[in-house]
């Protein structure tokens, strides 16, 4: 039996009246279908209700699944410490899922858990479900760092491990949509936010699924949003299943998107499986910078193929030019795929006899020994697209005064801890966040003091 039903579900604490003391009134549209989808889900009497929540452990690799008999929590973050949640874990579904994860080579389960304690992601969700219904059991997960199509699979091991178990089960994704609506809301004005909020919300009222993988990362960074992955995996639950769809509500006063969804699924069709249109989609913005690479680029590239194919080192390729076989500089190559960071090594000063043979050794420890990612597979080598920085030499200078984020990269200092960051990059409008991000890659506290030098860079993309 498939999952019988499916929500997305906005998780503001106010929403709870004993949080939000009047204010939650001004959401009257996200309160209804709070009402609405605890009804539904007391007519279908599920025996398990599995929350997908961003503010759980959440890690880069690995999808986190709650441990344990079960959990308590309550709202003490939020001013209200009598409002109190309790449920029991669903331990054979959530092993299930983790197993039917393993097969499909994605690193999940529940290790490494950081806090039991429910989270609003999910406590939000059961304080309107549980005016109306009680009786079930729990499997809370967390989506992770990885890309999309990990997250549209992890869905469907959950539907897997739903049917394998026999589950009468209900998933609720939990999430917020933009935080940058407007100039007054906690996060400030993007004009991506209202952008990625139609996109999501059309997506979701026509079940178009793979126009919702298919979103611009760029968007989706703009935007400051946190209900895109739960959402994902929520579409990979319906993979090849007719789907009814309903958008309940969108409401976002306080500068924040709350869209409030439902989802049925219905007979199988082998037209909905939208994984591989979203990789055909990958492959073809891949090889489109393929097409427009330059030299850098092509070297960084072929020297990470070689790497992974043959398992040996490219020699360089003759009629390089010479910029790039007679000059020495520190250079970065980052990987992505599908707009999400893939891998990323550098070196600020050079440690070869040219830029080529930096490219040819970098490329190869960001696809292979960049310790936050596993090492890139064949599979993957056609979806990657590359970028190479080459720095140019860096200047000491007195204070932040002298940086500038689209023009300069900025090198932290302290003892014999430093840490690099790029300029011109996605997310750093300050130089104020430009050196607590290198701080924070050097291990350096906001106690102690620094130097910093600024450099530039040459970048190929």
């Amino acid at each position: 039996m498939p999952l019988l039903a499916a929500y997305f579900m906005a998780h503001p604490p106010l929403a709870i009246p004993t949080v939000g003391k009047g204010r939650e009134r001004s959401i009257p549209a996200v309160l209804e279908a709070y009402d609405a989808i605890a009804r539904q889900i007391a007519a279908l009497e599920p025996a398990t209700l599995i929350f997908i929540t961003p503010h759980s452990t959440v890690y880069a690799d690995y999808f986190h699944l709650s441990p344990g008999k079960g959990a308590t929590g309550d709202m003490s973050a939020f001013g209200a410490p009598d409002t109190r949640f309790d449920t029991l874990y669903d331990r054979e579904l959530a092993d299930a899922i983790a197993s039917c994860a393993g097969k499909a080579g994605i690193a999940a389960g529940g290790e490494g858990e950081r806090d039991a304690r429910l989270d609003h992601g999910c406590m939000v969700a059961m304080w309107y479900i549980n005016r109306r219904f009680k009786n079930y059991r729990a499997v809370r997960l967390s989506p992770s760092g990885m890309g999309v199509s990990r997250h549209y699979r992890m869905g469907m091991c959950i539907q897997e491990a739903v049917q394998v178990t026999g589950r009468t089960a209900v998933l609720v994704a939990s999430g917020d949509l933009s935080h940058k609506l407007t100039e007054d809301g906690p996060y400030g004005y993007a004009a991506e936010g209202a952008l990625f909020d139609r996109a999501v919300t059309d997506a979701f009222a026509g079940a178009d699924f793979l126009s919702l993988m298919n979103l611009s990362p760029a968007l989706r960074e703009g935007a400051a949003e946190c209900g895109y992955s739960p959402a994902v995996m929520l579409a990979g639950c319906m993979d090849g299943r007719n789907t009814q769809a309903r958008l309940l509500a969108y409401e976002g006063p306080f500068g924040v998107g709350y869209a409030m969804a439902a989802f049925t699924p219905g007979e199988p069709n082998a037209e909905r499986r939208f994984l591989n249109g979203h990789q055909a989609a990958m492959l073809r913005e891949a090889q489109a910078k393929r097409a427009a690479e330059d030299p850098y680029r092509a070297l960084a590239r072929q020297s990470l193929e070689h790497a992974v194919l043959t398992g040996g080192k490219l020699p360089l390729p003759k009629g390089l030019p010479s910029e790039m076989t007679g000059r020495k500089a520190g250079v970065f190559v980052s990987l992505s795929i599908g707009g999400r960071l893939r891998g990323c090594i550098g070196t600020i000063t050079p440690v070869t006899g040219s830029i080529a043979a930096e490219i040819n050794e970098n490329a190869v420890s960001a696809g292979l020994h960049d310790h936050r990612f596993e090492p890139v597979t064949p599979e993957e080598l056609p979806l990657l697209v590359y970028k190479v920085d080459v720095l140019g030499p860096a200047q000491a200078i007195a204070g932040p005064e002298a940086l500038d984020v689209l023009r300069y990269g900025v090198i932290v200092s302290s003892g014999s801890k430093r840490g690099l960051l790029l300029p011109n990059l996605e997310g750093v409008d300050t130089v104020a966040e430009q050196i607590a991000i290198a701080r924070g890659k050097a291990g350096i506290s906001e106690r102690e003091t620094v130097t910093l030098k600024r450099f530039e860079v040459v970048r190929h993309e």
